[in-house]
């Protein structure tokens, strides 16, 4: 006889002519030990927990690890008392290890999502996200937790049943295709770095534009700058194309690319006059300097007998602004000077000639960086008048009430 059956059978001796009373008492028995288990037990080891100095058991016992193994403890009273019925006992028995069996897989899955949230205490959790590969176990567990669970139930060897799985491979692979794609894709990203948790992507074709926030097994969420949250599935960012700024972020440096559209009919020859107000610009005393010797050489060749400054080189307003403007970012402590750093003309075009400003920031903080590229502009526009240029613009209505045309005569009725 069992450990089970002996005591089965003193619990029934110790009640001896209440034998109807035996399923109240193992009951209250199994009652018993939970209450013992979860209000005492538990209570002891939380109080035990708290005085460790280590953030694993602190993370083990709010993931109710410890909690959810005092279900299992009444199970084996009643695992132990209903061996009492030799008719039933073995229904009975197969029945609680179902239930034991399904608590395990429930206090793995608690403890996996524990070893998720310790890893988060280490910095490389920013760059490796191990949620995927988790998952994963997660669902072998639960596979294997249900199908042992069933066997159990109806008597069955599992190891049948597995193989009876095994026959069953295409059917798997359909019904588990989207995890099977999404598992590739995870060790891809794994891999490769191409995604970690804090990174800015944009994926346009599915609306994504903002900060990963979880990378799973199936899916990776992103939320957006309006706060809107974008689940994508994982296979997706691998089977397309998606943009990373994370490059941006660790480069210290964000890119600057604006054009400022000059008004082409603004632009001509600087006159005496026009020299002589730049001289006193600072920023460009050097660059006059240095440009007013090398046209003086060009030109000597060419004699004193040619006044047309189109056979002769000289000084533009807009080449004058674009060493101003040069000159203005060099000296802009905002601005990266190990990165690239120009002033450039663009392909004139019917809405005027692109003067772009193409630089990069010392600060990636989005609204800082909109901040300083704003200054930039600010300035420029401010300044653009002082060279004689124009900024392109379209009329407006403004434009037009502004406009004072000649009224035509009034029309006179014939005589007569």
């Amino acid at each position: 006889m069992d450990d089970q059956s002996k005591l089965a059978d003193w619990i029934a001796d110790l009640i001896g002519p209440y034998g109807f009373l035996y399923p109240v008492v193992i009951l209250a028995a199994a009652a018993l030990t939970y209450g013992v288990v979860r209000f005492v037990l538990m209570r002891i080891v939380y109080r035990v927990l708290e005085r460790t100095r280590s953030q694993w058991d602190d993370i083990l016992a709010r993931r109710g690890v410890f909690k959810q193994l005092a279900f299992i403890a009444p199970a084996l009273v009643l695992y132990a008392g209903v061996s009492y019925y030799a008719d039933y006992a073995e229904i009975g028995h197969r029945v609680i290890l179902a239930y034991i069996v399904i608590n395990v897989v429930i206090t793995i899955d608690r403890l996996l999502s524990s070893v998720i949230d310790i890893y988060q205490l280490y910095p490389v959790a920013k760059r490796r996200s191990i949620k995927g590969y988790v998952q994963l176990v997660k669902l072998v567990v639960y596979l294997l937790g249900g199908v042992l669970a069933i066997c159990l139930l109806i008597n069955q060897s599992p190891w049948g049943v597995l193989s009876g799985i095994g026959a069953m491979t295409a059917v798997l692979l359909f019904v588990f295709k989207d995890t099977i794609l999404s598992l590739i894709a995870s060790i891809q990203l794994a891999a490769n770095d191409l995604v970690r948790p804090g990174d800015w992507i944009e994926i346009p074709e599915y609306g994504v534009d903002g900060d990963v926030i979880d990378v799973a097994l199936h899916i990776v969420k992103v939320r957006n700058w309006d706060k809107t949250i974008v689940s994508v599935p994982t296979y997706k960012l691998v089977e397309g194309s998606f943009k990373n700024w994370r490059g941006m972020s660790e480069a210290g440096g964000r890119r600057i690319k604006r054009s400022l559209l000059i008004d082409q009919t603004s632009v001509s020859f600087c006159d005496p006059e026009m020299i002589e107000r730049f001289r006193r610009i600072r920023r460009l005393q050097p660059y006059l300097q240095a440009k007013e010797e090398e046209l003086a050489r060009a030109n000597a060749e060419l004699g004193e007998g040619d006044p047309l400054l189109v056979n002769r080189r000289a000084l533009t307003n807009l080449g004058t602004f674009r060493a101003y403007v040069t000159a203005y970012l060099d000296e802009n402590a905002k601005l990266r000077k190990d990165m690239t750093l120009m002033v450039r003309q663009l392909r004139p075009s019917p809405d005027g000639l692109p003067l772009e400003i193409y630089a990069f920031s010392n600060d990636t903080n989005w609204v800082n960086y909109e901040g300083i590229q704003a200054d930039i502009f600010d300035h420029l526009l401010a300044v653009l008048p002082f060279f004689g240029l124009r900024v392109f613009q379209y009329p407006t209505g403004e434009d037009v009430r502004a406009l004072h045309l000649p009224q035509a005569p009034p029309v006179r009725p014939a005589a007569g």
